[in-house]
């Protein structure tokens, strides 16, 4: 089904590059603060500019650390393939989180309507898709397709 080049040499399925890039999604309030953190004096202009309550970005930390477990999981695929493969059921469950949430935003009309809000949420409901029913993704999660044997 899969070339010989879409293995690693452990021989564990690629994840994909939009695996990644869903994962930055997930994690963009710590994203947010290591660049906050880089740049020390417009550290707290740059999270008052995305986060203006400190209550929601408090929120999003907290919706983000799937995402950042998932990075490091990442690694031990072979060594934790039980809670690999339920991990993607709970990124699904994450972004579905945070939809909530941002909808919850929205719906209450405690920000502003950007169009950024609406934008992270397209973004959200896109990854949430992509997790859902991207096949190529679904093997990688499938633990008899990357044994190194």
């Amino acid at each position: 089904m899969y070339s010989p080049d879409d293995y690693d040499h452990k021989g564990q399925l690629r994840l994909p590059l939009t695996f990644w890039i869903i994962l930055l999604l997930q994690a963009r309030s710590w994203l947010l603060l290591i660049m906050a953190g880089a740049s020390r004096e417009q550290g707290n202009a740059l999270l008052e500019l995305f986060y203006p309550e400190t209550r929601v970005f408090w929120i999003g930390m907290a919706l983000g650390v799937p995402a950042a477990m998932g990075l490091l999981l990442t690694g031990y695929r072979q060594r934790l393939p039980r809670l690999w493969r339920a991990w993607r059921w709970v990124l699904c469950a994450d972004l579905l989180a945070m939809l909530l949430q941002q909808g919850l935003t929205v719906w209450l009309g405690d920000e502003a309507l950007s169009p950024l809000i609406w934008l992270f949420m397209l973004f959200d409901v896109l990854a949430l898709g992509y997790l859902l029913f991207s096949q190529r993704l679904r093997d990688c999660f499938d633990v008899r397709l990357n044994s190194a044997e």
